[in-house]
């Protein structure tokens, strides 16, 4: 049995540059090019659950309440098997990880489509399709912060913003193939795209520039700047494996931070369309809050990723969690279209940010050596409480005929994590 932190390469890739001036083009942007289609394919194809759910609804007699526990159970589970995709990609590569997770996120669809019972949803959806999914987020995020350092939030953003960029694709393309074949073709032709375009993509994913005689950023040795103390890793031979990470406060610190946000970052998404029809606007327009969050979203992942280069993670995640809780807040207050499409703006533009800053935070305070099962270790104990909070939401709505507790026990989590965040410290080693 190997000890934790043992890493196995994957086979060698012929070597193609040494140097940035060597080749136009350093292969660390076709790493983030074939992140950001499975990202897109894989987030885009979750996104789009709630377009199916009024058909399978009219075809099957279920009804949303026990159509969303499933979906529950599939984020719980793709979530908490992070740490397992986090370790296998330090270990065996992302590229066979990867491979393997698009093959069962597209079983795991085709099948969904042809459920007949209701536990049959809960296995193919919330336990073969999760599985699948569980190898998207952190093997591609992982591998990202492996190839670059000094461009590592401007490569991040790009690689995640893929997520954001589906959500703008895939449920109209879902709507699309629902109206012209039913819901249950619809998903059979999903399946078959996320598993061709998943294996595709990741036949080109290799695990870090070591593997083809390159060097983070595409720097030859002489040329490559010293990492900055404040936000900027240690090189791989200085890295921490997850045994080490687990010893450090600052590991358990970004678990507590992050579980803070992640746990109520579900609940717009479920429970603002409601939310809206309750203020009074047309159907149209509350759906339409959704897509708001999904523009301001991709935004965000674009525009934090760079910035933090800039200005360092923490300011950056400090940024993002204020606007956060101030999003939640704005959504209490919020009367009409403008005030509750300004709040969920603000709310995508932040979550979309933090989102992209997580593996870069990681990577700059761990290092490159475990990345993968540091990554995944936190989402899966962090991420997997977003499965809970529309759950919470929901029942706070039962108990007080409202939104505004929930949403401010959202602002809270948010203030608290930014609180926390002022204790953040680069982690130091036992002597």
């Amino acid at each position: 049995m190997p000890k934790e932190g043992f890493v196995r390469r994957e086979p060698s890739v012929t070597p193609v540059a040494t140097t940035r001036q060597s080749t136009t083009i350093f292969y660390g942007w076709v790493i983030v090019g074939c992140a950001f289609v499975i990202l897109c394919v894989a987030y885009g194809i979750q996104f789009s659950f709630g377009v199916f759910m009024p058909a399978i609804e009219a075809d099957t007699g279920w009804d949303r309440a026990r159509l969303s526990l499933p979906y529950s159970l599939y984020v719980f589970v793709y979530s908490a098997l992070g740490v397992v995709a986090g370790r296998w990609t330090d270990r065996w590569g992302p590229r066979a990880v990867i491979t393997g997770g698009g093959c069962l996120l597209g079983l795991g669809i085709v099948l969904t489509s042809q459920v007949r019972a209701l536990w049959q949803l809960y296995l193919f959806l919330g336990v073969i399709a999760a599985c699948g999914m569980s190898a998207a987020y952190v093997p591609c995020n992982a591998t990202v912060v492996r190839w670059f350092i000094r461009r590592r939030g401007l490569a991040l953003s790009i690689t995640s913003s893929g997520a954001s960029f589906g959500n703008f694709v895939f449920p109209p393309l879902a709507a699309a193939l629902i109206a012209a074949y039913g819901w249950r073709t619809a998903y059979q032709l999903l399946g078959v795209i996320a598993t061709v375009a998943i294996a595709l993509c990741a036949t080109c994913i290799v695990r870090d520039p070591e593997r083809m005689q390159l060097h983070p950023d595409g720097d030859a040795p002489d040329t490559a700047p010293s990492p900055k103390p404040s936000h900027q890793p240690p090189p791989p031979s200085e890295g921490w494996t997850l045994a080490e990470a687990r010893r450090t406060s600052t590991f358990w610190l970004l678990n507590l931070i992050f579980t803070m946000t992640w746990l109520v970052v579900f609940f717009p998404m479920i429970h603002l369309v409601p939310f809206a029809l309750d203020l009074g606007l047309p159907q149209l327009q509350a759906a339409m809050t959704v897509s708001v969050i999904g523009v301001a979203g991709f935004a965000g992942r674009l525009l934090m990723g760079p910035l933090s280069d800039r200005l360092g993670r923490k300011p950056a995640l400090g940024l993002c969690l204020l606007l956060q809780a101030l999003a939640f807040l704005g959504f209490i207050l919020s009367t009409g279209l403008v005030s509750l499409y300004t709040a969920a703006a603000v709310f995508g533009f932040s979550y979309g940010g933090a989102t992209t800053l997580f593996p870069a935070i990681v990577g700059d305070y761990f290092g490159r050596l475990a990345v993968g099962a540091i990554v995944g270790f936190i989402f899966s104990l962090a991420g997997s409480t977003a499965a809970f909070g529309p759950v919470l939401a929901g029942y706070l709505y039962h108990v007080t005929g409202h939104y505004d507790v929930a949403f401010a026990l959202s602002a809270a989590l948010n203030g608290a994590g930014l609180a926390l965040l002022l204790f953040l410290r680069q982690p130091r080693r036992a002597k």
